[in-house]
């Protein structure tokens, strides 16, 4: 019987920037239902590997594989199977929190928008602030929101850049039970944090980048 491949796979990945090797020959793979957390400090490379995976920087070298296919950001098994959030994102200011969600869940081909959009609504605690503007929100809850983009995508690998960035406590300790929740349904995540308990919580195990001298 011949063993699936597992849902990421990253080969010898080398990074340059500016010629010089940001990331230098990086492995590691991860399988359906599974989390791993990128650590170690800034600039050591964490968002460039992220940013490699979904397609938003071009590695040196190197192979990223999604269930044993080459990762292209162009091809549908990416768009259909990889939700991501890795930068701070600008939200359409005409836009309610709903609105939002909804556009992206029926961009995704979503058959049931509305019901996908109250069910994340309800999963990031937002429900109360489905008819707000963005400009009207905290900068928790644009995190939240920024959250929810990804969670109404079909996806089975999550791309996370410190998803636990401008959340107090509380919304770090939901963090970690949603993303927990995730693993449950088989989705794969992958995330950058420099917080050890969200680490400690959901990651199965851990990848230490160092910068490299």
């Amino acid at each position: 019987m011949t063993k699936a491949a597992p849902r990421l796979a990253v080969k010898g990945l080398r990074h340059l920037y500016a010629e010089r090797p940001v990331i230098e020959d990086l492995t590691f793979t991860l399988r359906a239902g599974r989390a791993i957390a990128l650590v170690g400090p800034n600039g050591a490379g964490k968002t460039t590997v992220l940013k490699c995976i979904v397609g938003s920087a071009e590695p040196a070298a190197g192979e990223i594989l999604l269930d044993g296919v080459p990762i292209d950001e162009r091809a549908e098994l990416v768009r259909r199977h990889v939700a991501s959030l890795l930068d701070d994102l600008d939200f359409f200011p005409d836009l309610t929190v709903a609105e939002h969600l909804d556009l992206l869940a029926r961009a995704h081909g979503n058959a049931e928008p509305e019901d996908l959009v109250d069910t994340v609504l309800h999963d990031v605690g937002m429900l109360g602030a489905a008819e707000q503007l963005p400009g009207s929100l905290s900068s928790g809850q644009r995190r939240r929101l920024a959250l929810a983009t990804a969670l109404v995508r079909p996806r089975k690998l999550l791309v996370l850049d410190e998803p636990e960035a401008r959340l107090d406590s509380a919304g770090v300790a939901w963090l970690a039970e949603m993303l927990i929740a995730e693993k449950k349904t088989g989705t794969s995540i992958l995330f950058a944090s420099h917080d050890a308990a969200l680490v400690d919580a959901v990651a199965d195990e851990t990848v230490t980048l160092t910068p490299l001298a």
